[in-house]
């Protein structure tokens, strides 16, 4: 059990963790943790799969891994508020561990964030801080940047601020499209999102006063370099 741990996290190292994946669409990540699953290298079982909108691929991938899945349609609530606390306690029900957004492009309210502090975590497709928010791949090739990545972070109320876990770095190319980087950036995204996610799994990563925390010792301001993180 890492220094200063809560009770909670005992449970992660006495069975699998339960793990919900909120989606919308594709659900490229989901299938690097249900690959991960199936290769015995996630120390976690996912209960269910959440989407915002039905009939897409993501559900697919969670009904032929025989994992529950369940669409939420948000157009049906008359306001963000009233869909997140419908989806707080849809959440609450398969009572997780860990709730992964992979690739949910829902900007969620504070109280559903804070309904779940601490095992809420995300990928987001640059180097954080740096470009927040949308269209990432363009703003760094705009500015003229020679390399752009993704960091897994715990998530906070402040859009994509919450702490960084891990971050995985490609170059930029002469020439590099906004598309042509993001497929490069994708592929790390599936091998280092899977791996942060065992570190919690495993119990070795938390989050502590709003630091990450791996063994019990802060993470960097950017978290851990994904070529260190090999020998972690």
């Amino acid at each position: 059990m890492t220094q200063g741990a809560s009770p909670a996290m005992t449970k992660v190292h006495d069975k699998p963790s339960r793990l919900v994946v909120l989606i919308s669409g594709g659900g490229s990540n989901l299938q690097s943790f249900i690959d991960a699953s199936a290769k015995g290298n996630l120390n976690g079982k996912i209960v269910a799969v959440i989407s915002n909108k039905a009939g897409v691929k993501g559900l697919d991938r969670a009904a032929a891994a025989d994992i529950p899945n369940i669409a939420v349609d948000h157009r049906a609530f008359d306001s963000r508020e009233a869909f997140d606390q419908n989806l707080g306690e849809l959440v609450e029900s398969f009572s997780p561990d860990l709730v992964i957004l992979a690739g949910f492009m829902r900007i969620l309210t504070p109280e559903f964030v804070n309904r779940f502090l601490g095992k809420l975590i995300n990928i987001h497709p640059s180097l954080l801080p740096a470009y927040p928010g949308l269209h990432t791949h363009q703003r760094a090739i705009d500015a003229e940047d020679t390399e752009a990545g993704a960091t897994v972070h715990f998530v906070t109320p402040e859009l994509d601020g919450g702490p960084s876990v891990l971050q995985a770095k490609v170059p930029i190319d002469a020439g590099e499209s906004a598309e042509s980087l993001a497929a490069k950036v994708l592929e790390y995204e599936h091998q280092i999102y899977p791996t942060a996610v065992q570190w919690f799994c495993d119990g070795r990563l938390d989050m502590e006063n709003g630091m990450a925390m791996m063994d019990g010792k802060p993470l960097p301001a950017s978290g851990i370099n994904f070529t260190q993180s090999i020998e972690q």
